[in-house]
């Protein structure tokens, strides 16, 4: 197979056709990657439901070694999730979709996706009411208006795509210091960009007609994304080359990492410095920004994860394989999590009460547990049947 990617790219959309009888099979790997972040993510979560703790666990003032790493090695969770959306983009392409069947799969799915976050996953599953006054634009908002991004982009050679994302990646936080202000009235559009923050409409602020509350600003996940896809032309290589391949560029990521980190001169706005410890130093050098994503923190989480992917491609552990089960189904998934994770605390937490890390795990495991059988039936519904509404859940 030919080594550029853009001649990647031409092989897959010209001898892989819709009708084709040579269709790739999915990657083990990768749906074993993607399902363990879903695993962590979920941890996340029921952390934020059942925990006692009332500051935020990355507060090296207040936290201590367990509760940091509860929270911290969560931050996997959505540059791995979205990376590999645009990986599975690319892959789709291999299994019979054109660049315009493409593109018009990740338009009408990316809308799709941003209205899921506005009404059920925020009513179902974050809150449990239905409120008409305001949305949560948080990481399936963020996928969602990527994956529109993306359908775009898809049109461009590869090289070009894998340029616009790593150039967004590593240069967004040139940005930091650009306040919505500057924008007059188009503050709101540089919110949803690049700043985390409640976007308010109405005359009174103090009680707006309409909120918005910005979660995760779009600069620049759109890159991780358009990232991503750039990367699956590297999984198309031969398997012992492409896992060299992923070991190089996750290493290579994260060396990265290290020494501009060291540097603490750009590329995360909170600069990390000695603390009263080894530990608690430490804690503070890994300590990135994630709303929105340093580039330090993109390449803490996924220089790691790349890394790990490599060994993941070697073949799947038997312990690991039902894993790959909530890989396979990921918004399945994630639209059942929540509102399980929110019901037990509902059912099982105290007003006004929560429980220690203990408890969290325990509760953790048991939602695990409950969302297997039901993710195994549908995963196994999805390979018989080949519906296209599929495709959207």
């Amino acid at each position: 197979m030919a080594s550029d990617p853009d001649a990647v790219s031409a092989t897959v959309e010209t001898i892989i056709a819709p009708n084709s009888a040579t269709v790739r099979p999915r990657l083990d790997s990768v749906d074993l990657l993607r399902g363990l972040v879903m695993i962590l993510m979920a941890l996340d979560h029921t952390r934020a439901f059942f925990s006692n703790v009332t500051f935020y666990p990355l507060d090296l003032g207040q936290t201590w070694p367990a509760l940091y790493f509860t929270r911290w090695i969560t931050h996997f969770c959505a540059p791995v999730f979205v990376f590999l959306a645009g990986t599975g983009a690319f892959l789709s392409t291999t299994r019979g979709k054109t660049k315009k069947d493409l593109s018009w799969f990740l338009l009408t799915r990316g809308l799709w996706l941003v209205l899921l976050e506005c009404t059920v996953i925020l009513w179902f599953g974050w809150s449990f009411s239905i409120n008409f006054r305001g949305i949560g634009a948080a990481v399936i908002w963020a996928i969602g208006w990527s994956m529109v991004a993306l359908a775009g982009l898809v049109f461009l050679p590869i090289r070009w795509i894998a340029g616009f994302g790593l150039l967004m990646i590593a240069g967004h936080n040139l940005l930091d210091r650009v306040s919505p202000e500057q924008f007059g009235s188009l503050d709101w559009l540089w919110r949803i960009l690049h700043v985390q923050s409640q976007i308010r409409f109405g005359s009174d602020p103090a009680q707006p007609t309409f909120t918005i509350g910005v979660g995760y600003p779009l600069i620049p996940w759109i890159g991780v994304m358009a990232a991503g896809y750039a990367f699956g032309s590297v999984v198309l290589r031969e398997p012992q080359r492409r896992q060299r391949s992923f070991l190089t560029l996750g290493a290579g990521l994260f060396a990265l990492f290290v020494v501009f980190r060291a540097l603490n001169q750009y590329g995360d706005s909170s600069r990390w410095s000695v603390q009263k410890d080894t530990f608690f130093t430490f804690f503070s050098f890994i300590n990135c920004t994630k709303y929105p994503p340093s580039l330090l923190y993109l390449l803490m989480t996924l220089g790691p994860a790349l890394i790990l992917l490599a060994f993941l491609d070697r073949g799947t552990p038997r312990v690991l394989e039902p894993v790959l089960v909530f890989g396979r189904v990921p918004l399945f998934y994630y639209l059942l999590h929540l509102p399980l994770i929110h019901g037990l605390a509902v059912a099982l937490r105290p007003a006004g009460v929560g429980y220690d890390l203990p408890m969290i795990y325990a509760v953790w495991i048991g939602v695990i547990l409950i969302l297997y059988p039901a993710c195994r039936w549908f995963a196994e519904f999805k390979r018989r049947r080949r519906d296209a509404w599929l495709s959207y859940l």
